[in-house]
């Protein structure tokens, strides 16, 4: 019996690191992709990394294509006036089969435009794939669906 509940506990241990990683990631992921820096957002992404978002008709692939993704949304948001802040939250970490670990959370994006208040522009569910490369968490595939839209 001991045996088992070291097991359970040493599972717990995992799930709470594993989440709480994935959670700083997110704080500093969505941190660049706020402030426009284009470059270091994509390169949170593997090299082959894809996004999909539920704008486009397929996902977005590759660190360079994702660059300029990000590069273009966030120079439309500044030409309109409008600043997104992204907050991801209710995040649910989990082992995938292959070593990945797989996240999915709620994510709401809220457009402030200057003069006026803040409004709920978005509200996704986002699933996330991570891999480990060097030490480091990447995402290696993600999608985002809207709640309006299903």
């Amino acid at each position: 019996m001991t045996t088992l509940a070291n097991a359970n506990a040493n599972a717990n241990a995992t799930v709470d690191r594993d989440r709480a990683e994935v959670e700083h990631f997110y704080a500093r992921q969505m941190t660049l992709l706020d402030s426009g820096e284009a470059d270091a957002w994509a390169a949170t992404f593997t090299e082959d990394g894809s996004f999909a978002p539920p704008s486009l008709p397929e996902p977005v692939r590759g660190r360079a294509a994702l660059a300029e993704g990000a590069r273009k949304a966030f120079a439309a948001l500044a030409a309109e006036g409008d600043t997104h802040r992204h907050w991801v939250g209710m995040v649910a970490v989990r082992p995938g089969e292959d070593g990945s670990l797989v996240a999915e959370s709620y994510v709401q994006v809220v457009a402030v435009r200057a003069g006026a208040g803040p409004r709920l522009h978005l509200m996704c569910t986002c699933t996330d794939v991570f891999v480990r490369q060097e030490g480091e968490l990447l995402v290696r595939e993600r999608v985002v669906t809207r709640d309006d839209r299903r």
